[in-house]
């Protein structure tokens, strides 16, 4: 089941997709829309919890799947960054 998330939707706890798969799709979204540019860092945890209300561990998930994807990469120390879009993502 594939479901659309746009860069203002909010989590829809009762819905089908996960909070983390949901979460994910919404800051993929807000990328693809130039919330943050490649090489800045996007909100912190703590940030994200209190913009959409998941548990502290549900966002790290949500994280863990766009770096697993090289849509963000973390700098210890310093937080997640937004990655290059290689020529072929564009």
């Amino acid at each position: 089941m594939t479901m659309e998330f746009g860069p203002d939707d909010q989590i829809d706890y009762d819905g089908p997709v996960t909070p983390y798969r949901q979460l994910a799709e919404i800051l993929r979204a807000r990328i693809a829309r130039g919330d943050w540019a490649p090489n800045r860092a996007i909100p912190s945890e703590a940030r994200l919890v209190q913009e959409y209300g998941p548990a502290r561990t549900t966002v790290r998930r949500a994280i863990k799947v766009l770096v697993e994807e090289g849509v963000l990469f973390v700098v210890p120390q310093r937080g997640t960054f937004v990655a290059e879009r290689s020529s072929e993502d564009r």
